[in-house]
């Protein structure tokens, strides 16, 4: 397999979590700028193409992914903003099977070409699909690639894994149960207990025969119906709450208001054959980094309350009602904890330099992209504006919003609340520690999992202590020496997963 470019990048604590040696696992590996050339035999193609994007028909064509033929594989335009915008450089959804059974590349059916047509920096999806991952939360994967078509280079994209039985089948290890797509208006309200009336607001992606949506229509109802005292165990029972604080803190951190914490859109739920549970699956992350704006200022996405809610508030009951619960909401504070001590300059400004070197050649090169390669540089750091029919259009620089936003979070959070309890032991996300407040010694326990590593950070995301020395057992001892205050230490564990939990350092 021929790949341009192979570096070592710099990961921030980058953790594998479920993918060793799974489909897909070669074409999505750090470091790769991969080649995709698509070659259309019929005369007149594009205008086929552009004819056939309304209704999703793809056309056949020859697809040679890093240097390995694919014939006859389907081939369409994607996208709604993205495809509507200037210039050529329009995004691609390939079907390596849609024409010849058992079709793929690396385990791989499909995969969708994003062309970053309001990124100057090309990294927003790729950044903030990395993070999910890397904290456990379910999203796509995400490389680069260049894209040729009839020969001709066709700029730098970004390729985003398909949600389908194979990403299912990975990530919870069966993918029988109904997978719904929240689209075009998947703001979760009740409309009645009639299968038609949500018709018009997801698309079923499985058991499309079956063609039966009971499931959801319950998961509606608990989230929307059921009384106050009553919501936490209706919904936790329907819903994996866990993984949807996971969708909703990154969303809410990177300000990506193109889904359901803004527009009530893009992304999917898959109801998990083995917890009966529905599952939260992120989707289309281009916007991230505050680039879909709902009518704010700058300064107000910069500043924009992690409670936030669109109004109005009744048409995000998934948000709204679980804001109004105690319980719920302290969880989804918890979970916020749990992950801004990551969401740092320190976390992420090495990150983004190194991408930018594997892909600044290839970004050079691309004479159709909308953005100029001196808006490239400028957007890693600063903000580029561009005139808009409603004046500048502002596209936040990647360092300095992470610096702007993270300082802001940092105020509204009341991290103070993030520990809910003064008990003498703390657990979170499967990690306890005891005693907890704690003078500087304590004991930390992994649910029957042996302690790998650990690491100390501040609220500013600061490392400030590391301890790698490896553990038989599943109980371990650790003496660190900080101030008082509150800390968050990340465990690695030997089966490879990541747990954070909550510390308070100064008390007896």
């Amino acid at each position: 397999m021929k790949h341009l470019a192979l570096a070592l990048i710099f990961c921030f604590t980058y953790i594998e979590t479920g993918f060793a040696q799974n489909e897909g696992d070669q074409f999505f590996a750090e470091g790769l700028v991969h080649e995709i050339r698509l070659d259309f035999l019929q005369t007149g193609y594009w205008d086929s193409l552009v004819a056939n994007k309304p209704s999703e028909t793809y056309m056949r064509c020859n697809v040679t992914i890093d240097d390995t033929l694919y014939p006859d594989a389907g081939v369409r335009f994607k996208g709604n903003s993205s495809y509507n915008g200037p210039g050529q450089k329009k995004p691609f959804k390939i079907d390596l099977e849609e024409y010849v059974d058992e079709q793929t590349h690396d385990g791989l059916k499909q995969l969708s070409l994003n062309n970053g047509f309001k990124d100057p920096s090309f990294l927003r999806e790729k950044l903030v699909l990395d993070f999910m991952n890397q904290h456990g939360i379910a999203a796509p994967r995400c490389t680069f690639t260049r894209l040729y078509l009839n020969n001709e280079y066709w700029g730098l994209y970004t390729a985003v894994e398909d949600i389908g039985k194979t990403f299912l089948k990975q990530r919870f290890d069966n993918n029988d149960g109904n997978l719904f797509k929240g689209d075009p208006h998947g703001s979760l309200t009740w409309k009645g207990d009639q299968q038609s009336n949500y018709a018009g607001d997801y698309e079923l992606k499985t058991n499309e025969g079956l063609n039966d949506w009971s499931d959801l229509i319950a998961l509606l109802d608990a989230l929307n119906n059921s009384a106050g005292a009553d919501l936490p165990t209706a919904l936790g029972s329907r819903l994996h709450l866990d993984g949807w604080y996971g969708y909703w803190v990154v969303h809410s951190m990177f300000v990506n208001l193109d889904s359901y914490v803004g527009s009530g859109h893009n992304y999917y739920l898959y109801h998990n054959e083995d917890t009966d549970q529905f599952e939260f699956i992120a989707w289309d992350e281009n916007e991230a980094f505050g680039n879909f704006k709902m009518n704010l200022t700058e300064q107000q996405i910069v500043t924009l309350p992690y409670t936030h809610i669109p109004q109005p508030f009744s048409q995000r009951p998934l948000m709204n009602r679980l804001l109004q619960d105690a319980s719920l909401k302290q969880a989804y504070i918890d979970r916020y904890c749990s992950l801004l001590p990551y969401f740092s300059n320190e976390a992420f400004d090495a990150r983004i330099d190194s991408l930018a070197d594997l892909i600044r050649p290839h970004v050079y090169e691309d004479t159709k992209k909308t953005f100029s390669n001196l808006q490239f540089e400028q957007n890693l750091s600063q903000d580029v504006s561009l005139p808009s029919p409603q004046g500048q259009f502002v596209m936040a620089g990647l360092k300095s919003f992470i610096s702007n936003r993270r300082a802001a979070l940092v105020q509204q959070v009341d991290l103070a609340t993030c520990v809910t309890s003064t008990s003498n032991a703390t657990e979170s996300e499967g990690l306890a520690i005891y005693p907890n407040p704690s003078s500087g010694r304590f004991f930390i326990e992994a649910k029957g999992e042996p302690v790998i590593s650990m690491e100390l950070f501040n609220l500013n995301g600061q490392l400030l202590q590391t301890s790698a020395e490896r553990l038989e057992n599943t109980v371990r001892e650790w003496q660190v020496d900080a101030p008082a205050g509150l800390y968050f230490l990340k465990a690695v564990l030997e089966n490879g997963q990541m747990k954070t939990a909550k510390l308070v350092m100064g008390a007896n």
